[in-house]
């Protein structure tokens, strides 16, 4: 497995990072102050579909490339994914100076609800609460959405709960899922207007 290379501007709070393995080749490129572009291939259509809501409702600029083993399973890419977008998070970020830290959303879609909440801690932990009827919503393994969150939260270095609180609709319980992250994440990466350059902690870093 090779390092992953990155760039990184600060003023753009832009970020590109590519990942390639023995299972994947990746890159992923972020921009956390875009209008919510997404160009997407990553070898999974709902997962796609998917990173297009966090694109969206984030108003994150998101390219995305993979090629995997899907020949095998998914589950390599999506998790793969989530580490590298974690990665480009991280980097885009930087010192974390001057941003509000905390997102949350709450996030409903027909009989579903989901709630999400981020903290940029500089800690890795997730707290995941969603009960699936079924196994997979078309082709896509529903058990693969906690390995991308896994993924995320360890190299973006941020605490994440989620909770999907209720819903009957498989597709619909994800899509809220990730519509929320996508609105949690552009709540906590948003700049402090009140503390601009400050640390958010009482510790003096993350």
């Amino acid at each position: 497995m090779s390092a992953p290379s990155a760039e990184r501007s600060p003023e753009a709070r832009s970020a590109e990072v590519t990942r390639n393995t023995s299972e994947t080749r990746i890159r992923v490129r972020i921009d956390l102050d875009g209008s919510g572009r997404a160009q997407l291939a990553s070898g999974v259509p709902f997962l796609d579909h998917m990173l297009d809501q966090i694109a969206r409702h984030g108003l994150i600029d998101l390219e995305v490339q993979c090629a995997g083993d899907t020949d095998i399973d998914d589950h390599h890419s999506v998790e793969d994914i989530g580490i590298t977008l974690g990665q480009a998070f991280d980097r885009a970020l930087g010192e974390r100076k001057g941003i509000l830290r905390y997102g949350h959303a709450y996030v409903p879609l027909d009989e579903a609800l989901s709630r999400v909440v981020i903290d940029f801690s500089g800690r890795p932990g997730l707290h995941y609460f969603v009960d699936f009827r079924r196994d997979r919503v078309g082709g896509f393994d529903v058990d693969l959405a906690y390995e991308f969150f896994q993924g995320f939260v360890n190299h973006a270095r941020a605490t994440l709960h989620i909770d999907n609180l209720r819903g009957a609709n498989e597709h619909h319980k994800l899509e809220t899922i990730f519509k929320a992250f996508g609105r949690a994440l552009r709540a906590a990466a948003t700049r402090d207007e009140r503390a601009p350059g400050a640390m958010p902690s009482t510790k003096g870093s993350l």
